[in-house]
């Protein structure tokens, strides 16, 4: 029979269940970072680890080690990147710093599907001869998609964010820099192969193969844990919604900060 604190009762039940939702939703940078962090981790230890030692780093691209005895440690390190990726553009949606539908969700959408399909698909096993193959092209297109669309999500991830909320300018310009930075290391990959169309030189002996894959992996990673960084400082400080406050900023770039709309 219900009772007169029935009503209480049911109140407090979705609010509980809300509160659990806010404080999980809230965790999603840090879980993100954390998850990079790791599976960053794991791709290193391949360095100094046997088996995989061997791999000569300066020569042989990191996927190489995928196929190597502990090659599961990389399956997973990889796997641990996407994830995480995607747990830190789910921070930057829910702190309002990027829109769920927009070029920078595409964009990191688009590496984090990468990475997945580059664990799918091996690369060629050049070191046994195997140098053909569905699987080594897919995997090679996965890493290209993936290197150039890191960059492009974590400029654009800068682009206007500031003018919604300008105690976020700072993380914006670390963004902008790290997305710079990141831009910067592909395009060594990218002068590699324009010009082994115009020399005899190989695009993957202009520069040392896997010296120049890691410089670009180092620097996509540092990207997206700065996004992450971005996303965890922008829980405390919600961006502003568009009112009269946000008409004004946007007419207020006159000479001085005055207003050019009166």
């Amino acid at each position: 029979m219900p009772t007169i604190s029935d009503p209480v009762t049911a109140g407090r039940a979705p609010a509980s269940r809300a509160s659990v939702t806010e404080r999980a939703a809230s965790a999603l940078p840090g879980v993100g970072l954390s998850l990079l962090a790791f599976g960053s981790l794991l791709i290193l230890l391949l360095h100094v680890l046997p088996p995989s030692n061997r791999v000569n780093p300066m020569t042989r691209t990191i996927s190489q080690y995928a196929l190597e005895a502990n090659g599961w440690m990389f399956d997973v390190g990889v796997l641990l990147l996407a994830v995480g990726s995607m747990a830190v553009l789910a921070g930057l949606v829910r702190a309002g710093v990027v829109r769920a539908i927009s070029g920078t969700s595409l964009f990191l959408t688009f590496w984090s599907v990468s990475l997945a399909v580059l664990v799918v698909f091996e690369k060629y096993d050049y070191q046994n001869g195997m140098s053909t193959g569905a699987s080594g092209m897919i995997h090679r297109m996965a890493s290209l998609v993936a290197f150039l669309s890191l960059p492009i999500a974590v400029l654009l991830a800068s682009r206007g964010a500031a003018r919604r909320n300008p105690s976020w300018r700072r993380p914006a310009a670390w963004t902008r820099w790290a997305a710079i930075a990141a831009g910067a290391c592909f395009s060594l990959l990218i002068y590699a192969i324009v010009q082994g169309f115009f020399t005899d030189t190989s695009w993957w002996r202009v520069f040392p193969l896997g010296g120049m894959e890691r410089l670009i992996a180092l620097s996509d990673v540092v990207a997206v844990s700065v996004l992450g960084v971005w996303a965890r400082m922008a829980r405390a400080v919600p961006a502003e919604p568009l009112g009269s406050a946000g008409l004004a900023d946007q007419v207020s770039d006159g000479p001085g900060g005055a207003a050019l709309v009166q």
